[in-house]
């Protein structure tokens, strides 16, 4: 077989329940004795958060905390976490939360030592070799949801609050080196949460596993990645004490940040500008607009969806699946069209052209042209 590939896959996981306890061991394992820990607003007061902050006070850490995240991270947000950093003269960070903190708390590590602006490493090119790898602090990452799969990922995405566009910041020192999945600390989410960061994590896996160019090794995860969803997600969300199901979600959404290496899609070049354009939950967007995306792609996917809805044992090949889909979304109380979700008739040429650009937008089965990307859209405000 004559192709030529770069794989890359993730780093140290210390995975399992009660695992938390392990945080001050394993922070000292990087150097850090005066961490910084990075989370959402939302989070900062919760009890997980105060007892992470315990653990660590207790084990002689000087740690402090830093909560000035939005639910899509600013570069202001990022400001305002490096000057956090460096006042405390701090020595590496704990990122900790769902997407928001897990993103933010990565880019600040990696900004801490740098000198040029933060756009100037903007996933494009070799934009990444900019950077001085001297100045990444260490990082540690403790996801709090199961979606994102950013504590496995090498990149954070900071939105620009001034053009209001989402960028992908990367360099691959900003893999956490190491984690800790504890799916405990996912039994306080709320349903609502629960669906879209679940959603999240099986939309990374679909649209790697629909991403043109070879990587069997990220297919394959992709597709297991979906079963665990398949089988764990309407248990989580059910049952929010179901300590499997969370594992097992914990699981799937470090499976789809590893599979997307291969690329993503539409899907998220879709919802990366209207999350940017209008906060939305990055999850629940990918949710609403998945069947459009789905069914545009028809024509390169048919024959990978059938085989993928074999695996998840679902009947009826690529109408099987979109079947499956649409009622996921509902019993998952996901918004029909982006009409319901709250998304503006008036916006849909601004998202489009913006959608094009969007560095995901290459992944697509499809090029995503203006044609392409208009015709998703349309379907997607219609249902």
């Amino acid at each position: 077989m004559s192709v030529s590939a770069n794989w890359n896959y993730p780093t140290a996981v210390k995975f399992g329940a009660g695992r938390i306890k392990e945080l001050p061991d394993h922070a000292r394992a990087l150097g850090m004795k005066r961490p910084l820990v990075v989370t959402d607003k939302a989070l900062a007061s919760l009890p997980i958060t105060q007892n992470a902050m315990a653990l660590l006070s207790a084990a002689g850490l000087d740690a402090a905390l830093f909560a000035d995240v939005r639910s899509n991270p600013t570069d202001e947000n990022l400001e305002a976490g490096v000057a956090a950093y460096r006042a405390g003269k701090h020595d590496g960070v704990i990122a900790f939360g769902g997407g928001s903190g897990l993103d933010l708390g990565k880019v600040v590590a990696f900004m801490s030592g740098q000198k040029r602006p933060v756009w100037e490493f903007e996933d494009i090119g070799d934009w990444w070799t900019r950077a001085d790898p001297a100045g990444i602090a260490p990082i540690l990452a403790v996801p709090t949801t199961a979606g994102t799969g950013s504590e496995v990922g090498r990149a954070g995405v900071i939105t620009d609050h001034k053009a209001h566009v989402k960028k992908v910041i990367f360099h691959p020192k900003m893999m956490p080196a190491i984690v800790i999945c504890d799916p405990e600390l996912t039994v306080g989410m709320p349903p609502i949460i629960t669906a879209g960061t679940g959603l999240d994590a099986f939309a990374h896996c679909l649209e790697a596993y629909c991403a043109p160019g070879f990587h069997p090794m990220a297919e394959g995860i992709a597709v297991e990645g979906m079963r665990l969803v398949k089988e764990h997600l309407p248990r989580a969300y059910a049952t929010p004490s179901d300590i499997e199901a969370r594992g097992a979600m914990m699981a799937a959404a470090a499976m789809g940040a590893t599979a997307f290496q291969k690329g993503l899609g539409a899907i998220h070049a879709l919802s990366h500008p209207i999350g940017a354009l209008y906060d939305t939950h990055h999850g629940m967007t990918n949710a609403v607009v998945m069947p459009a995306v789905l069914d545009a792609n028809r024509s390169a996917i048919e024959v990978k969806i059938a085989r993928l809805a074999a695996y998840l044992d679902i009947a009826g090949g690529f109408d099987g699946f979109m079947s499956y889909v649409r009622k996921l979304r509902v019993d998952l109380k996901v918004p029909d069209t982006l009409a319901d979700f709250g998304v503006p008739r008036a916006a849909f040429e601004q998202i489009r052209d913006m959608s094009l650009t969007d560095p995901t937008a290459g992944g697509n089965p499809l090029p995503l042209t203006r044609e392409l990307a208009g015709h998703m859209l349309e379907a997607a405000f219609g249902g």
